[in-house]
């Protein structure tokens, strides 16, 4: 589920953008890319069946606006749309040089569109079979292309804390930790039917299964950032992060295990995009009541969809971290807090103050982003502790959550139940 094939073109990029210190890229990739996403999970198996359950605890109408803002960015905004970009710029283009990117987005979502309205078999047996082989495809071009390094990393001019933020950051574009408390609710279905029917049964499942996840995850995310960091590839302002991965593809496999490298990314896109489109019509049928029919919103999110994969990865990938900056770090925070201290802090008004600070503390980058108070805003959100790191919402968020538990009417601190 969080092995998305989109994902791929991140790693390289953050490695060529730290060079020598890629190790410390790589730790702040794995805090957003892997290990936040573990602890949503366990957020919400230990609580329910799924993300809106969250709302119990903290308050409703807040986790249903928060999960619908989560479906429409992993949907038809930037998820959706940056797998059809990904597979015209790696899938396609490369063997057809020639095609537009509008003709390959029209095929693309119809297909899309058309799968996920009549779902098919054939979508099972892609994704079944064509993840593994996608992954052992990926461990091939790691091993080869470390085993036959061209050379050694190149002089890096961020410092530690400069590239762990470089990696923190692009572990937003991720979007793993959104995804995961949304499809939470599979996984938890999937454990319930093998047995495990109580909670402490579940939240172990879930860990011991998150954490084998993880390690694949952490070889393959840190084989593709260390390939980066040696590449040699050009470091310039119009870095392109798919040109970077063929680039490594075609110096490690040659030309023709690029095709069939670039084939399996394209497929695996193609059931990715299919997923989140269904999952995404469904949502939308549910939360109007269906007044909003499932096939309408399919083709609503196809064309949606198809017109902003035209602007290329990029450029998604650009104004997905204005919107990624802003809500990551408040279901971060959230989901944290409640694997932490959800057994002895029971008050719903600690959970609810560090969304709030956290969304207040994020909006930060909103508002410096369009020009906003332009000064005032970079002083206040300089002065933050940890706003080198990319890190600025943690410290306001804590105090908020420890402050309004401590003074809280009701048994904060209550005896586990």
């Amino acid at each position: 589920m969080f092995f998305g094939a989109g994902n791929l073109i991140l790693p390289p990029f953050i490695g060529l953008k730290s060079g020598t210190e890629w190790f410390y890229a790589i730790l702040g990739f794995i805090t957003t890319g892997i290990i936040a996403p573990l602890i949503s999970l366990i957020a919400v198996v230990q609580i329910g069946h799924n993300f809106t359950d969250i709302g119990k605890r903290v308050n409703e109408k807040m986790i249903t606006i928060l999960a619908f803002i989560i479906i429409w960015l992993i949907g038809p905004l930037i998820g959706i749309p940056r797998t059809g970009a990904t597979t015209f710029e790696i899938g396609l283009q490369p063997i057809f040089p020639g095609l537009s990117p509008i003709i390959s987005a029209v095929i693309f979502f119809a297909v899309t569109g058309f799968l996920a309205i009549s779902p098919s078999k054939i979508v099972d047996i892609i994704g079944k079979y064509l993840t593994p082989v996608l992954i052992l495809l990926l461990l091939i071009l790691i091993a080869v292309g470390i085993i036959y390094s061209p050379g050694a990393p190149a002089t890096s001019t961020l410092s530690h804390g400069e590239s762990f933020a470089l990696g923190f950051h692009e572990g937003y574009q991720t979007m793993d930790v959104l995804s995961a408390v949304i499809f939470a609710g599979i996984i938890i279905t999937t454990i319930t039917e093998k047995g495990f029917t109580q909670v402490s049964q579940r939240v172990k499942m879930t860990i011991m299964a998150g954490l084998i996840a993880a390690f694949c995850l952490l070889i393959i995310y840190g084989g593709l950032v260390y390939l980066g960091a040696t590449s040699g590839y050009p470091v310039t302002d119009d870095l392109s992060r798919t040109k970077l991965l063929l680039h490594i593809s075609n110096s490690v496999l040659g030309q023709y295990g690029t095709y069939i490298i670039s084939v399996a990314i394209a497929l695996a896109c193609l059931t990715t995009a299919i997923a989140l489109t269904s999952a995404f019509a469904s949502f939308m049928e549910k939360i109007t009541n269906g007044k909003s029919g499932y096939k309408v919103n399919v083709i609503f999110c196809c064309a949606l969809a198809a017109i902003l994969s035209v602007k290329g990865v990029d450029e998604i990938i650009n104004y997905a971290g204005i919107l990624l900056g802003f809500v990551y770090p408040v279901v971060f925070a959230l989901v944290m807090y409640l694997v932490f201290f959800g057994k002895i802090v029971k008050s719903k008004a600690p959970y609810v103050a560090a969304v709030i600070i956290s969304t207040l503390v994020s909006s930060l980058t909103v508002f410096q982003y369009y020009g906003i108070a332009e000064n005032f805003i970079t002083s206040l959100k300089d002065s933050l502790p940890l706003v080198q790191h990319n890190m600025e919402w943690v410290l306001p968020s804590f105090l908020a959550f420890i402050i309004t538990a401590l003074f809280s009417k009701n048994n904060t601190f209550a005896t586990q139940e």
